[in-house]
C-alpha cells in the first residue's frame, strides 16, 4: 500500500489537525492517484518487462522458461545477484506446485521483486532537535532539487527547516539551493564560492538551533568515488556534525540517478563503504527503461530505498513502497 508523507517522516506525530482534517477515504483517492502517476513514471520500465515476458510460454514450466526469465531481469538492470535469488525462488514456487500457469507465474513474480527489496527503516528520522539530513551523491543526481521538495514536505507536516548550502565546490549550487529556499520558505545558510564546506554546516546547525528549526538539510558537492580529497571533506562534513550533535547525522540520503543503471549500482556501493548512508532516493525513475535498477540497489547493498523521483514537480518527490513498485513495473 502507497504510504502517505505522513507515514514516512520518524517524529511525526501520527495523528492530529492534518491528519484529523483528511477523511480516510480522501486519503486512500490520493494514494490510488499517486499509483497511477507511478505507474504511468515506470511505463518504458514495464514495457521493456511486458516485451519480454509476452514471449514466454507458460504451458510448461521449465529451464527454458527461468532461462528466459533471467535474461528479462538482467536486461531490466535488476542486478545478477538479485535475479538469481528472483528466479530460484519462483523455481521453488513452481517445484512446490504454487505455479502451474500464467496467472500464477506473474503473481509469484511480483511478490518476489518485492521480497528483493532490503528490510530495515525506510522511515526519514526527523525525531531529533535538531534532526541532521546529509544529501550526497555524483553531480547531476539531482541532489539539490530532491532538498528542496523534501524539506516542502516536510514543512507541510509541520516542521521547520534550514538549508545549509555546503557545496560550495561549484557556484551556481549555492545559488540554486537559494532559489529553492525561496520558493518552499526556508532559510538558507551559505558563505561565499570556494568558502570551507564544514564551516558552513557549522553555522547551519548553530542556526537552526538559535531558530529553534526541526531539521537541517546539508547540501554537499557532488563528487566521484575516485575523487579522493572530496570525499575526505565529506568525512570532515560528517565530523563537524557529529561535534555539535553527537549522533548526528541522524539521515544520509544517496541521490542515484535512475537512468544510470549499474553505474548507479556501481556509485550506491562506493558511497556507502565511505560514509553510513542510511537510504536511497532514486531520481529520474521515469526517464529509464531499466527500473529495475532498483532492484539491485536495494537487495545488493541492503540499503532501503526511502524516496523516488518521478518528475519536476514538487508531488513527483514521492515515498517508496516495494509493493507499489513491483505492481507498477508488471501490470498490464
Amino acid at each position: 500500500m502507497t504510504r502517505s508523507w505522513h507515514e514516512v517522516f520518524k517524529g511525526i506525530e501520527p495523528a492530529g489537525e492534518a491528519a484529523a482534517a483528511t477523511p480516510a477515504q480522501e486519503e486512500e483517492e490520493k494514494k490510488s492517484g499517486w499509483f497511477r502517476r507511478f505507474k504511468e513514471s515506470l511505463s518504458k520500465s514495464r514495457q521493456t518487462m511486458q516485451q519480454h515476458l509476452s514471449a514466454l510460454m507458460f504451458d510448461k514450466i521449465d529451464a527454458d522458461l527461468w532461462e528466459r526469465l533471467e535474461e528479462t531481469l538482467i536486461f531490466a538492470d535488476c542486478g545478477v545477484n538479485s535475479t538469481v535469488a528472483i528466479v530460484e525462488r519462483m523455481e521453488r514456487a513452481a517445484n512446490e506446485g504454487k505455479i502451474v500457469g500464467k496467472d500464477q507465474f506473474f503473481s509469484y513474480l511480483e511478490e518476489s521483486i518485492a521480497g528483493m527489496f532490503a528490510g530495515g527503516d525506510y522511515q526519514i528520522d526527523v525525531s531529533h532537535e535538531p534532526s541532521i539530513i546529509l544529501m550526497v551523491g555524483v553531480n547531476g543526481t539531482g541532489k539539490t532539487t530532491t532538498i528542496g521538495k523534501i524539506a516542502w514536505h516536510l514543512q507541510r507536516e509541520g516542521k521547520s527547516v534550514v538549508l545549509a548550502a555546503a557545496d560550495t565546490f561549484r557556484a551556481a549550487a549555492i545559488e540554486q539551493l537559494q532559489e529553492w529556499g525561496k520558493r518552499v520558505g526556508c532559510p538558507v545558510i551559505a558563505q561565499e564560492h570556494g568558502s570551507d564546506p564544514g564551516a558552513v554546516v557549522f553555522d547551519a546547525i548553530s542556526a537552526a538551533r538559535s531558530r529553534q528549526a526541526d531539521v537541517v538539510i546539508i547540501d554537499t558537492a557532488g563528487r566521484l568515488h575516485t575523487q579522493v580529497p572530496l570525499m575526505e571533506e565529506l568525512k570532515k562534513i560528517r565530523r563537524v556534525v557529529a561535534k555539535q550533535i553527537p549522533d548526528g547525522p541522524h539521515e544520509t540520503l544517496l541521490s542515484v540517478d535512475a537512468t544510470t543503471g549499474q553505474n548507479g549500482l556501481i556509485q550506491a556501493r562506493l558511497f556507502g563503504e565511505a560514509v553510513d548512508v542510511t537510504g536511497a532516493v532514486l531520481t529520474k525513475l521515469d526517464g529509464t527503461a531499466k527500473g529495475g535498477i532498483a532492484v539491485a540497489i536495494s537487495h545488493e547493498l541492503g540499503l532501503p530505498i526511502k524516496l523516488v523521483g518521478v518528475g519536476e514537480q514538487l508531488e513527483d518527490l514521492r515515498p517508496f513502497d516495494p509493493m507499489d513498485f513491483a505492481r507498477a513495473l508488471l501490470e498490464a
